[in-house]
């Protein structure tokens, strides 16, 4: 019997909590379960209890206090730790049935995603091919914000990409926020971001100052910049790849977190493992929503 599970993974400030939450309530006005673990050893507070949590096994503080590390090496230590101990996850997740979605709330310090050789091991101990047999995707989110800084979109665009070569697992990649930005972005180059159009960096340096007016000031940016050749290659390397795109979402409109968590449901073949119901017990839903 396979289980579903999501790893929600992301820079520090991309909202995964927040995303967590809305998840969560969202699958309970849906009448589905979820089990929320938090894998952030430095986490504080929280809107919905975890029904597990790595802090009662091991703490970012403690580990900085008793070892002497900083924050990036106490959480590298903590997760070194934890694949030591995992039958704290197998003991809490082994007897969850496949009606559940099992929510991973992960750090945000971007080095677990990129090459710390640490989550690959957590993953393959999760996934079909490790004892707990879950079928598993990653959400990645981004701060929708990062579209105003093109260079720093692709940057993030470019950890994304990284993550998904590392874990070797569908991957739903995701823009939060999208209240803020939803003025400062046109829908049609908004999509371009969504589909990461290479272009958009070209563009940038058409609009900058002084660009049309002084073609050798033009092409200077275009070959001889200090950032923008690397910042061309970088959106180049993803071109190629081709892997990444994002979906929008925002947190407030139950609508944008149904979507997302559809193309989840779809990512880790949710609906495809639950039985059919009865097709009188599909009649009373409608009747229901006929009342509403």
């Amino acid at each position: 019997m396979s289980k579903f599970g999501v790893l929600v993974m992301g820079p520090a400030g991309a909202g995964k909590t927040t995303f967590c939450n809305a998840m969560i309530q969202h699958l309970q006005n849906s009448r589905r379960s979820c089990f929320y673990v938090n894998l952030d050893p430095a986490a504080e507070t929280f809107s919905y209890e975890p029904d597990l949590d790595i802090r009662e096994l091991i703490t970012l503080e403690d580990v900085m206090e008793e070892m002497g590390l900083g924050p990036n090496g106490g959480l590298i230590y903590c997760f070194e730790f934890l694949l030591q101990n995992l039958d704290f996850l197998s003991d809490a997740l082994d007897p969850l049935s496949e009606e559940y979605l099992i929510i991973f709330d992960m750090p945000g310090q971007i080095e677990l995603y990129t090459h710390v050789p640490l989550l690959p091991s957590l993953v393959q101990f999760l996934s079909r091919a490790g004892p707990l047999n879950v079928n598993m995707c990653a959400a990645y989110l981004l701060e929708s914000t990062f579209v105003v800084d093109k260079a720093k979109f692709f940057a993030g665009t470019l950890s994304a990409m990284s993550a998904m070569l590392m874990l070797e697992m569908p991957h739903v990649n995701i823009l939060t926020k999208m209240d803020q930005v939803r003025d400062m972005v046109s829908r049609k180059e908004l999509r371009r971001f969504t589909n990461v159009d290479v272009q958009l960096l070209q563009d940038e340096n058409d609009d900058s100052p002084g660009a049309a007016a002084d073609p050798m000031a033009k092409d200077a940016l275009v070959s001889g910049g200090s950032f923008n050749q690397l910042n061309r290659a970088v959106a180049q390397l993803i071109d190629d790849f081709s892997m990444v795109s994002f979906l929008q979402l925002d947190v407030q409109e139950e609508d944008s977190v149904a979507a997302v968590l559809s193309h989840i449901d779809d990512a880790i073949q949710y609906h495809d493992a639950q039985e059919p119901r009865e097709p009188q017990d599909a009649q009373d839903v409608d009747y229901e929503d006929a009342d509403m």
